[in-house]
């Protein structure tokens, strides 16, 4: 139990931190537009351009990896049901209303990592535009008040051994992602 206590107050500590920019408002502002960017609708979009334009392994890989991963991410978020800020922290109150009760791991976080490593793989220069906007997506999650760092980096990790492990499956199948 030591560890799990030492893992909230970094969290705690991590979270104040962050809170208490000199630019908040501008970040908080910048994480509304940046978190709905991994809200699922653009998610769909791109499965559908993918079809559209014939990559449909990607496709098919896309919409199986997803599924395992939110099987598993909801099996995680209701085992360990972990409060959000502002139900652990008094007085507290997140800028945005979250989808769900609990935080651990954060869902965008795990979905954009998946989606990142997923068509970075197809297209390594994506790479370069996706993993950044993946870290952001977690970072604005803690912005918005609605996870703790922790959650965001477990949500990272989760998308990203999920798209390994999709990738993987592709191999041993010997289909080609594109």
């Amino acid at each position: 139990m030591r560890l799990l206590e030492n893992i909230h107050n970094y969290d705690l500590v991590t979270f104040n931190w962050c809170l208490a920019r000199k630019y908040r408002q501008l970040m908080i502002q910048i994480s509304r537009i940046v978190s709905k960017t991994a809200d699922g609708h653009l998610y769909g979009m791109l499965g559908v351009v993918l079809v559209l334009t014939g990559y449909y392994t990607l496709a098919a890989l896309m919409t199986a990896t997803l599924i395992a991963e939110r099987l598993m991410y909801l099996t995680l978020k209701n085992r360990l049901r972990r409060n959000r800020p502002p139900q652990a922290i008094p007085g507290f109150e997140s800028i945005v209303t979250p989808s769900d009760q609990f935080s651990f791991p954060s869902g965008h976080t795990s979905a954009a990592f998946l989606f990142a490593g997923l068509i970075s793989a197809a297209w390594p220069t994506a790479a370069l535009a996706l993993y950044p906007w993946a870290i952001l997506v977690g970072c604005s999650r803690v912005m918005l008040g609605v996870h703790f760092p922790t959650d965001t980096i477990a949500g990272a990790l989760l998308g990203y051994i999920f798209s390994v492990l999709g990738l993987y499956t592709l191999q041993v199948m010997q289909l080609s992602i594109i």
